[in-house]
């Protein structure tokens, strides 16, 4: 699911920003991602490939950010709170090697807040939040500035900016374009990288051999020790790290035994905040030191509580709803907590209840829909389920659900059988290949997995023998000695 929206805004190439758009200072969707283009252009995760938590981080900020653009042009809504991001930003002078290919000489990491009324000041903030140039928008920012004196109202006025080859030869900005077919370009075949890679891996592994050795044994001894029934990170950490966060727990365990006996049929997830997800597991932020975890534990009988009222909602919302089944999928996106989810059930049932929706009982039973805040109209996701804006229209979500039900089972079925297949090959590649392992990224779709497990099956490289694979979007050796590799790699 990882084919993100944002390398489509990056070739929008010929498309201009429109001066008649900003009537009560507020671009266009469209007009707001042509603005933005250096700043994607700057933080694209697709440019992040050796670098995969810098990647997730920009990934995740890009949706947030997305939808706080969205909510900006929504008609009627009020102003977002103050909302914080933070990215990686990369140095995008030009610098090619001998052959003339692109080279990135490093990045920094930027964090701001936005609190703007409008999008062109959004846009303006986070341009300059990142130290790029607002040239590009000289002639907006004039148009803004004389509107009132040179405009007669209802008068249109049109004078665009044109995004062709002389803009970007005349400024000396990066052409987005150039640029992302010169990386394509350079990408190597899969068995020109093995061979180039496969001795740094296999010395990586064997180094991490004693560390994941003592992750198990930490995993398991924590797991029957405390009662857990899993133990999982969110992020793909080194196996050394996890060993110093389990080490962590353990010496908890041993210091304040009693602190950690609500912990008993829990899932522990460690990520970058501490508390309970929507799905009712606890969440260790990394950063946080014993004494913050153990008030989180102390709290844990006060979030079964909140977890069992948002159950309550859920049921609540299913009735009305002709028996959908409201979840949440933890797997598609940033870690939600407890409180978010609660919030966001109580809004959408408080717009639904005072409704009298038309729909049978039973007529949607058996199907599933996620909430989303940034979000302006429904959708069927390609997997079956429904997307629901938490502020859609009624009437708009009926029928949207009764058209849509018949195809959404089609596809829920068809998800169901793919997953079938897609665990059957993965078994199969793994035996065949003699990996140690194979995995892939959450933006990895099964209809993408697929195929290329197939190809691996045809390709059989002997440099994988014994040696850890996941199927990401890009090629990396991670720290440990794990192999990434493009689900779409070239042959």
């Amino acid at each position: 699911m990882y084919v993100t929206t944002f390398l489509r805004y990056i070739r929008l190439g010929g498309r201009c920003v429109s001066a008649r758009v900003l009537q009560r200072r507020n671009l266009s969707g469209a007009d707001a991602i042509n603005a933005l283009r250096p700043f994607y252009f700057a933080v694209h995760p697709d440019f992040f490939g050796q670098h995969p938590r810098e990647r997730e981080v920009n990934e995740n900020s890009l949706k947030r950010l997305n939808g706080y653009l969205e909510n900006l042009q929504k008609p009627g809504e009020r102003f977002p709170k103050p909302t914080n991001f933070t990215f990686y930003v990369r140095d995008t002078k030009e610098k090619t090697d001998l052959n003339g290919s692109l080279i990135v000489s490093g990045f920094r990491s930027v964090s701001f807040t936005l609190q703007s009324k409008d999008v062109l000041s959004t846009v303006l903030d986070v341009l300059r939040s990142c130290s790029l140039s607002v040239e590009h928008m000289q002639d907006v920012l004039k148009h803004e500035t004389t509107k009132s004196s040179t405009q007669q109202p209802g008068t249109a006025f049109y004078r665009p900016i044109k995004w062709d080859k002389t803009y970007y030869t005349f400024t000396g900005f990066r052409d987005p374009e150039q640029e992302l077919e010169q990386a394509r370009r350079v990408e190597p075949t899969l068995s020109l990288w093995l061979r180039k890679n496969e001795p740094e891996a296999t010395k990586k592994q064997n180094a991490s051999l004693p560390h994941r050795e003592e992750l198990k044994r930490l995993k398991r001894e924590l797991i029957q020790k405390l009662g857990l029934l899993n133990i999982r990170w969110q992020r793909k950490w080194g196996v050394a790290h996890k060993c110093s966060q389990l080490q962590s727990l353990s010496r908890l365990s041993t210091q304040s035994p009693e602190a950690l006996l609500n912990l008993r049929g829990h899932i522990i997830i460690f990520t970058d905040q501490s508390g309970m997800n929507a799905s009712g597991h606890v969440m260790l932020g990394t950063t946080d030191v014993h004494h913050q975890w153990t008030k989180l534990f102390e709290r844990l009988p006060s979030y079964r509580s909140l977890f069992e009222q948002s159950a309550a909602l859920k049921e609540r919302i299913s009735h009305l709803l002709g028996g959908i089944q409201v979840v949440h999928m933890e797997r598609l996106g940033p870690g939600l907590t407890l409180e978010e989810h609660y919030n966001t059930l109580s809004s959408f049932l408080r717009r639904v209840s005072p409704q009298r929706l038309s729909l049978h009982p039973r007529s949607l039973q058996g199907l599933l829909m996620t909430l989303e805040n940034d979000r302006s109209t429904p959708c069927l996701h390609e997997m079956g389920h429904f997307i629901i804006p938490t502020m859609c229209d009624t009437l708009q979500l009926q029928n949207f659900l009764q058209s849509q039900a018949h195809e959404a089972r089609r596809r829920m079925l068809s998800k169901d059988k793919l997953e079938a297949e897609e665990e059957d090959i993965i078994s199969s590649c793994l035996e065949d290949l003699c990996l140690r392992s194979l995995s892939k990224e959450p933006s990895v779709s099964s209809n993408q997995m697929i195929p290329c497990c197939r190809r691996l099956m045809e390709e059989r490289s002997p440099q994988m023998q014994g040696l850890h694979l996941c199927v990401s979007h890009f090629y990396s050796v991670m720290q440990d000695g794990d192999l990434c590799i493009p689900w779409d790699w070239k042959g």
